[in-house]
């Protein structure tokens, strides 16, 4: 069974028209879209889904973002499907980034940074569920 890993076009990404370009990376490097849907975030939800970093000094700013306009969230799967998705996304801090990954040529910094990815299995499964009920995921 292929891997699965949720990604999440941030705020910045829809607003900068983007979301095609960003699907397409992922499609061209073997991942398929299992689910997807366009949000737009209430800051209790924004909250709950960063709740792991509610003590870290970003967690306002980082929720306030999020909540600032939609989101595209998607299921992605695929052999090794977070790894994948993390190399292609590139580094947190788009300045850091490899040439070649969304973040390299579409964030403006490490707060607004397009996009999101599971760092791990379990965190997968946690990020999934929050946001898909099982009928939505399609294999």
């Amino acid at each position: 069974m292929a891997e699965k890993t949720l990604s999440i076009i941030k705020p910045d990404g829809v607003r900068k028209n983007v979301i095609g370009d960003i699907i397409k990376r992922f499609e061209s490097n073997g991942l398929k879209v299992a689910a997807m849907k366009m949000v737009h975030l209430s800051r209790k939800e924004a909250e709950g889904f960063y709740a792991v970093h509610s003590a870290r000094p970003f967690f306002s700013s980082l929720t306030e973002f999020m909540s600032s306009g939609p989101v595209v969230l998607m299921v992605l799967k695929g052999e090794g499907a977070i790894l994948k998705n993390r190399e292609l996304m590139g580094a947190t801090d788009p300045a850091k980034a490899a040439a070649g990954t969304i973040r390299k040529d579409h964030a403006d910094s490490i707060e607004a940074n397009i996009v999101h990815g599971s760092d791990g299995p379990e965190t997968a499964v946690f990020e999934i569920g929050y946001f898909f009920s099982g009928i939505e995921i399609f294999e």
